[in-house]
């Protein structure tokens, strides 16, 4: 029998909660506080990662015992990262440059515990259909923009526009849960737990 442990899940991100109740993965949420800046000369695949590696350290630090799970998502159009719009206008900055183009959302995902940190990173590409100014506004004015990376969210009003999806959808929503799974059950940071487990009953 299959029995997902407790995680600690170091983001606000409602997505994440809702995709980890969805499949009834018992978590706490602690969201980590952390400079999210990037790098100069750091890609993509290593800001999302490096991300996701220091927001579950950092929550792991206080909860050294309990696995920690951070995450970081980005999308990226022709090597530019599109993180979340500052305001409408910056979102519809966003959405003009996805129009009618193929880009990438990547997510990196972290499993700390006690010390030890994995990571692993999920990238799906989408392509949206060409959009109007009319279209543009109307997904930027209705709000569901402003805290999604790229400045929409799949499982919305951005769906009428998306032409088509390659690779794992979650990912798109804002967490790969079957990565998170496989990162979490066959990971180092699973098996310490379950040496832990077994030492603390001796």
């Amino acid at each position: 029998m299959i029995e997902l442990p407790k995680i600690i899940l170091a983001s606000a991100s409602p997505r994440r909660v809702e995709i980890l109740t969805s499949v009834g993965w018992p978590f706490e949420k602690l969201p980590a506080d952390i400079d999210e800046s990037e790098i100069a000369g750091e890609g993509p695949e290593d800001y999302v990662t490096r991300l996701a590696r220091e927001k579950a350290l950092a929550v792991a630090s206080i909860r050294p015992n309990e696995i920690v799970l951070g995450a970081d998502t980005t999308v990226v159009v022709d090597g530019e990262i599109l993180g979340k719009p500052v305001d409408v206008e910056d979102a519809k900055r966003m959405l003009r440059t996805l129009s009618g183009r193929s880009h990438f959302v990547l997510t990196g995902v972290a499993a700390a515990f006690n010390g030890k940190v994995e990571s692993a990173l999920e990238k799906t590409r989408v392509d949206f259909v060409p959009m109007n100014e009319d279209e543009i506004t109307f997904l930027a004015e209705r709000g569901e923009p402003l805290d999604k990376a790229g400045a929409y969210a799949v499982q919305a009003q951005a769906a009428l526009f998306i032409k088509g999806i390659e690779g794992d959808y979650w990912n798109v929503v804002g967490l790969p849960i079957g990565l998170v799974y496989r990162l979490v059950m066959s990971s180092s940071v699973a098996r310490g737990r379950e040496v832990r487990s077994s030492s603390n009953q001796n």
